[in-house]
C-alpha cells in the first residue's frame, strides 16, 4: 500500500495533511526517514513504522478502552472543562476517535472509545438491548426487593412536567444497605439517577463497570486507557450482528 494512503487510511490526517507530515521527516521505517508518500508499504513492513519516534497504528478501526474518571466531561474537546480528549495521547488526537455514549461528568468507569462508526452506532441503539453494569452509592432507606421486582419489571418514571416514561426491565442487585448494582438495557438521559430518586433515594456516586463484555483491565487507574486485543473486538462486535 502508498504510505499516504496507509497513514491517511490510519487516521492520521487527510492525504494532503499526511504528504505535510512525510515532507517533515517525521516518518521513519525502523531507522530510515520515509517522505515519498508514493513509498510502498508491505503489510509485514507496517510494525516498524513511527511518527515522532511512536509506534504508527495502521489499522483502519481503533479500539480503546478508557478508565473514565471523576470530573472529566465526556468530550473530545471542550474550553470550560476538563474532558475526555485531554487525557487521549499525542499519537491519537489526529485519528478522529470518539467516545460511545456518555457518561456523566461525576460517573466514572468503562468508556469505549473508537472510529468504528457503525459499531458506535450499534452499541448505543435500544434495538441492540447493549447491557451496561453499574455499581451504584446512594443515600436514604436501604432498597429492598420491593424495588427489585418494580425495577425487573420496567417500571414506569412519572416526572412532574413530563409524560409517563416506561422503561426496560432491569436488573438490580442488592449488595449493602447504601449500594446495589443495575444492569440496564437502555440509556436514557441521566437514567440511574432518576430510577432511584423515583424510589426516595438519592445517587452518591456512580461507576460503570462493564459495557457488553467490556470491562477495566485488573489494576487499570482512572485516566488510563488501553487498546482492545481482537478478541476483545471480536467480542464486542459479535452480539450486535443478531439483534
Amino acid at each position: 500500500m502508498r504510505l499516504d494512503k496507509l497513514l491517511a487510511n490510519s487516521g492520521y490526517g487527510t492525504r494532503s495533511e499526511v504528504k505535510d507530515i512525510l515532507r517533515s521527516g517525521r516518518v521513519r521505517l525502523r531507522e530510515d526517514v520515509l517522505t515519498d508518500p508514493a513509498f510502498q508499504i508491505a503489510e509485514e513492513q507496517a510494525r516498524f513504522l513511527t511518527l515522532d519516534g511512536q509506534p504508527i497504528t495502521s489499522s483502519r478501526y481503533l479500539y480503546y478502552c478508557l478508565y473514565k474518571p471523576d470530573e472529566c466531561l465526556t468530550a473530545m474537546s471542550d474550553d470550560r472543562l476538563f474532558c475526555v480528549g485531554d487525557l487521549l495521547p499525542p499519537s491519537l488526537r489526529t485519528k478522529k476517535i470518539s467516545p460511545v455514549g456518555r457518561l456523566d461528568y461525576h460517573t466514572t468507569g468503562v468508556l469505549l472509545l473508537t472510529n468504528d462508526g457503525e459499531l458506535s452506532h450499534r452499541l448505543t441503539s435500544p434495538k441492540w438491548h447493549q447491557k451496561k453494569v453499574y455499581l451504584v452509592t446512594y443515600s436514604g432507606d436501604a432498597l429492598t426487593e420491593k424495588e427489585v421486582v418494580l425495577f425487573s419489571k420496567g417500571m414506569t418514571l412519572t416526572e412532574t412536567g413530563h409524560a409517563p416514561e416506561k422503561l426496560k426491565p432491569a436488573e438490580l442487585i442488592l449488595l449493602s444497605d447504601q449500594q446495589c448494582r443495575l444492569t440496564l438495557t437502555e440509556g436514557k438521559t441521566h437514567q440511574v439517577k432518576r430510577m432511584l430518586a423515583a424510589t426516595g433515594r438519592s445517587v452518591i456516586a456512580l461507576h460503570r463497570e462493564s459495557m457488553g463484555s467490556l470491562t477495566l483491565h485488573e489494576g487499570q487507574k482512572p485516566g488510563e486507557m488501553y487498546a482492545l486485543s481482537s478478541e476483545e473486538i471480536e467480542a464486542l462486535i459479535r452480539p450486535t450482528l443478531n439483534p
